[in-house]
């Protein structure tokens, strides 16, 4: 399931069931924690902004949109 399907979930739930169900916060951190172990795995910081992956710099917000491709998020 993708992120957006995860919140749409989340929202679409009765909201007497959403006090019990997962917040949304728990599942940004989740998202935000994965993308974290991936950049931490897959990538080299070379300069203050700049990361290398697979033989190409990447800037962090592009190296997101890479992330969210290869996870189907």
């Amino acid at each position: 399931m993708d992120l957006k399907e995860k919140f749409k979930k989340w929202l679409d739930t009765n909201p007497r069931v959403q006090i019990r169900e997962v917040q949304l916060e728990v599942i940004a951190d989740e998202f935000a924690i994965g993308f974290a172990e991936w950049l931490q795995d897959n990538c080299w910081n070379i300069e203050s902004d700049r990361y290398l992956y697979e033989d190409d710099q990447y800037k962090t917000n592009q190296l997101l949109e890479i992330y969210k491709k290869e996870k189907g998020l």
